[in-house]
């Protein structure tokens, strides 16, 4: 078989089965309905062809005469609502109340018109008229509920009234009522196999539906809780300038006083205090630059290797060289954006590793398929089985400080922001380990032309 042909068979096969059928909904709710329907297309497959092998069997084998043409034809109806329902699905507009409703109500009628073909009430699979209900019940609203009782209970009553009686050649009395009774078995066993397996297809939807609506609502506080904290960044950045630079100008005039040019010792100590002000108002143009409100240069371009020897450099100076390793296989060639809130969070993993007793911190940048990884390794203890199953989480920290346990909750909403994500394991051979991916195309510059 040709690629092609067998990318063609694949295609018409999800498009048959509805496996991708469900890909344009509108929002959570339409999601659930789409795949709710998705059930009831997939339950009518089975109905035709359960039907198919039925009837011509009950037709040339047990002797029993039945119109096979109009049987057919309904089969062949099903069959045509069923391709309708997918192209139906694959349309972008949302599932309206009554579309579920009127699946459920057309498989009711074919249910009854077969009925009415085969012997009407007395024929033993009218217990499939359950099924239906059941169903109903667990998808529709009440109102569309009853109405789907209404129907059957006027269905039957029709059955009862008006039918084409089987006729079965060579059958005593005897022979005909113990085929009933096993009609009636096979009817209830496949009543059962049938809402055990798609009610509990159906709930597992309801129970994804609820789990993704409880993920967005974390998301939804977490996003909350990262836009007050960085208010309150803000505002204290712009608290905190106004004495910063008032404590620059006050070492700057102390610096040209007699005192300090005359004792060398003083005069290092004031170089020092001023450089850690000049570090302290580099922090406040961070956080500000980070908020959007920094006054020029809000995006620097720079190259990913560049970008993280940059990330690196700061990082050792600041933290008077600790004992790092850093590897890389990056190249200069690949122009980005300098992202400042990447460049804080990668500190804040370093900063968490550098905590934690460790006497060496390994730092590894790569691109592979696309994705930059970045890789942070040390020696230390490792995380405690709790820090592990709540990473991410805001204030899971364990050493003790209050508000502590924000960095890498900041961190992980950082690349989820980028479209990538953040792992943290204890390697067998000890230590601790954080492993940071993001697209390479949220960072990379474009060219135009």
């Amino acid at each position: 078989m040709t690629p092609s042909a067998s990318i063609l068979i694949s295609g018409v096969s999800g498009w048959l089965s509805g496996a991708r059928a469900a890909e344009n909904a509108n929002g959570p709710a339409d999601a659930i309905a789409r795949q709710n329907m998705l059930q009831l297309i997939h339950l009518r497959w089975i109905a035709v062809a359960g039907q198919v092998v039925t009837i011509l069997a009950v037709h040339f084998s047990l002797g029993f005469k039945l119109p096979l043409v109009e049987m057919m034809l309904v089969l062949a109806a099903l069959v045509a609502l069923n391709l309708f329902s997918l192209l139906r699905l694959k349309r972008a507009e949302p599932l309206g109340p009554y579309d579920l409703f009127t699946a459920l109500a057309l498989d009711a009628l074919a249910l009854t018109i077969q009925l009415y073909f085969s012997g009407g009430a007395t024929n033993p699979f009218t217990t499939l008229y359950l099924l239906h209900v059941i169903l109903g019940a667990v998808l529709l609203e009440a109102w569309a509920t009853w109405a789907i009782v209404a129907l059957i209970s006027f269905c039957f009553v029709g059955l009862i009234a008006f039918n084409r009686p089987i006729v079965a050649s060579g059958l005593s009395d005897q022979a005909f009522f113990e085929l009933f009774i096993m009609g009636m078995l096979i009817g209830v066993v496949l009543d059962a196999l049938l809402l055990v397996t798609f009610v509990g297809r159906i709930n597992a939807n309801l129970r994804g539906h609820d789990a993704r609506l409880a993920e967005l609502r974390q998301r939804a506080a977490e996003e909350t809780h990262i836009i007050r904290m960085g208010l309150l960044a803000s505002g204290a950045a712009h608290e905190l300038g106004t004495p910063l630079a008032t404590l620059d100008v006050i070492l700057g005039d102390w610096r040209r006083m007699p005192l300090f040019n005359a004792n060398p010792e003083l005069a290092q100590e004031l170089e020092d205090m001023r450089g850690e002000v000049r570090r302290c108002k580099s922090i406040v143009t961070g956080v500000l630059q980070s908020a959007g409100e920094a006054r020029s240069g809000e995006v620097r371009a720079s190259t990913l290797r560049g970008f993280m020897d940059e990330v690196i450099g700061e990082w050792r100076t600041t933290r008077n060289d600790p004992n790092l390793i850093y590897e890389t296989d990056l190249l200069d060639a690949t122009p980005i954006v300098a992202e400042s809130t990447l460049k804080q969070g990668v500190h804040n993993v370093l900063d968490n590793a550098l905590e934690a007793a460790a006497t060496t911190v390994r730092f590894r940048a790569s691109v592979r398929g696309g994705w930059v990884l970045i890789e942070v390794e040390d020696d230390g203890p490792g995380f405690a089985a709790s820090a592990l199953e709540d990473f991410g989480k805001p204030y899971n920290s364990t050493k003790g400080r209050v508000g502590g346990g924000l960095g890498l909750f900041l961190v992980v909403n950082v690349l989820r922001k980028l479209g990538g994500s953040a792992q943290a394991s204890n390697p067998p051979e000890g230590g601790a380990r954080v492993v940071m991916q993001l697209p390479l195309s949220a960072l990379e510059i474009t060219r135009n032309g």
